[in-house]
């Protein structure tokens, strides 16, 4: 287990960079986004609801941060040329990317295996793992025009070890691991992009709830108090680390 949940990221840690962060209109994404945009990071806003964006963009420039820009994409029905477009567009817009967090998830069914329904462990994968792939390689040249760029992809710890009833959502973590230690490995010899995991642990998320309905969420840490180990990784701090999987806090008790 690698984390630095006792990192402190200075107030100027992302000056001038440009990140971009999938899933950010609530949750762990919009925590991202706010602890990026506070530490000085222009903030792309990528996820599929506008209006859950829009907020986020507000509470941005409320707090003075450098203004964002929102990006309105559904993972489940994007095609390469959705990507590629995007590219295009950053690359317009930006010239560079400085960061990206793909953090939007699907979570998919808590079930047995022999009763997973088909349909929905394609969603899963298209939004866990496909999207992020193709996404990837359409911003990889964007990524490479940055003088540091950090790749940040969430894993789990079903996509560590296997666990029972968890089906599409921990085979596409899995997959995500693998994804990023060969991407890391071509990478290396690059010096200026590097890609990294990082499992966000037990976190009080819509996203848990629904998966363990019956815990109390009093006791699990929130977005915002998970954030160190994702400043570090999108920051100049964690240049040298690349091709590990690290966890954003300690293992529960």
């Amino acid at each position: 287990m690698r984390c630095k949940i006792d990192y402190q990221a200075p107030s100027d840690l992302l000056e001038g960079r440009v990140i971009l962060v999938t899933g950010a209109g609530d949750g762990i994404g919009r925590a991202a986004a706010l602890a990026c945009a506070a530490r000085g990071a222009t903030l792309i806003l990528l996820g599929r609801t506008i209006a859950k964006l829009e907020k986020v963009y507000d509470e941005i420039e409320a707090s003075g941060g450098p203004q964002p820009a929102i990006f309105p994409l559904n993972l489940e029905g994007a095609t390469l040329k959705d990507y590629h477009d995007m590219a295009e567009t950053l690359e317009a817009e930006f010239g560079r990317l400085d960061g990206l967090l793909h953090n939007a998830g699907l979570l998919g069914r808590i079930t047995p295996f022999e009763q997973y329904n088909p349909e929905l462990w394609d969603q899963v994968m298209q939004v866990n793992i496909n999207g992020p792939i193709w996404m990837t390689q359409a911003l990889l040249p964007l990524l490479k025009a940055s003088e540091d760029a950090s790749l940040v992809f969430t894993s789990s710890s079903v996509g560590r070890q296997g666990r029972a009833y968890w089906g599409a959502y921990s085979v596409s973590k899995f997959a995500t691991e693998g994804f990023m230690e060969g991407l890391a490995d071509e990478l290396e010899h690059l010096g200026n992009v590097r890609a990294n995991s990082l499992n966000p642990g037990a976190t009080r998320t819509r996203m848990r709830k629904t998966a363990y309905p019956a815990e109390d969420p009093s006791l699990l840490r929130t977005p915002e108090e998970i954030m160190p180990t994702y400043l570090w990784l999108l920051g100049p701090d964690s240049q040298g680390h690349n091709g590990l999987a690290f966890d954003a806090q300690p293992p529960r008790e």
